[in-house]
């Protein structure tokens, strides 16, 4: 009898064709950009407010071609940069010690419970009078915002600790500096991770809410400047920069923390 080969599916439940080959994050966006192409060429939604995305991906090339539009973008990207690095370093430092004396925890804990509610934006306006219309008050919007954020995740880290590789670490006698080098931290890395996925969304939204009130360039800027103009599918470019940056950012922490904390790889 001539052996049957029989096809047996994986755990995820994909087969062995083209669209099983295919990450369901790949399949689900490029049905939603099928169906929205197909409403706007038949006319189901208004072209001049929903443009089709094979008009948004043709203006995306001709703008990628200009000056204008990189220098937008790395406009946006030091500012990103500069407030994330302003307000993740500081955030880590006090979360560490937030979750390691209990001290600190309960003289900060009333002010971050007050504090942290507050839509960040709303403070642009003290920080427009402080630090002026230029750069500086972008950056310390951004910052303030991540301080907070990467603060509680660290904070939330460090406390997730089992007790018992600090008691390890005292009956090793090891110095302070040393816990916090060998027990604390590398503990709280993965808390450090989720905050800052959670910051590098939270600042793009930050700063194109900053850029479309105070600046003369960046993405957000020209998401704005389309607007007045009611160039849309400027509006809908500006969106998909942001769109990505945001996939870039969240699949470059992936490759970091699967190199920085493997540990947690394994466990899951």
């Amino acid at each position: 009898m001539a052996a049957v080969e029989l096809t047996t599916p994986t755990r995820s439940g994909r087969g062995s064709g083209l669209l099983g080959a295919l990450p369901l994050g790949i399949i689900f966006p490029v049905f939603l950009l099928c169906l929205w192409e197909l409403a706007a060429r038949i006319g189901l939604i208004n072209v001049a407010f929903f443009p089709a995305p094979t008009t948004v991906l043709a203006t995306a090339a001709a703008q990628i071609q200009t000056a204008q539009f990189w220098g937008d973008l790395a406009v946006s990207l030091q500012r990103i940069a500069i407030g994330l690095v302003m307000g993740a370093i500081p955030g880590i430092l006090v979360g560490l010690a937030m979750g390691l004396f209990r001290p600190v925890h309960e003289a900060l804990n009333p002010l971050f419970a007050a504090i942290f509610p507050i839509p960040k934006i709303a403070l642009l306006p003290l920080l427009l009078l402080i630090f002026g219309i230029g750069e500086t008050s972008k950056y310390v919007v951004i910052a303030i915002n991540v301080f907070f954020l990467m603060t509680l995740n660290t904070y939330a880290g460090v406390v997730g600790i089992p007790k018992i590789y600090f008691e390890v670490a005292k009956n090793l006698k090891a110095s302070r500096l040393t816990t916090y080098l060998t027990v604390a931290l590398p503990g709280a890395l993965p808390g450090i991770f989720t905050g800052l996925r959670i910051c590098m969304g939270t600042a793009l939204i930050l700063l194109v809410a900053v850029e479309f009130s105070t600046a003369d360039s960046g993405v957000g800027y020209r998401i704005w400047w389309a607007w007045t103009v009611f160039w849309v599918d400027t509006m809908y470019v500006g969106f998909l920069v942001i769109a990505v940056l945001g996939l870039a950012f969240s699949y470059l922490l992936d490759i970091l923390e699967k190199l920085i904390v493997p540990w947690r790889q394994q466990r899951q």
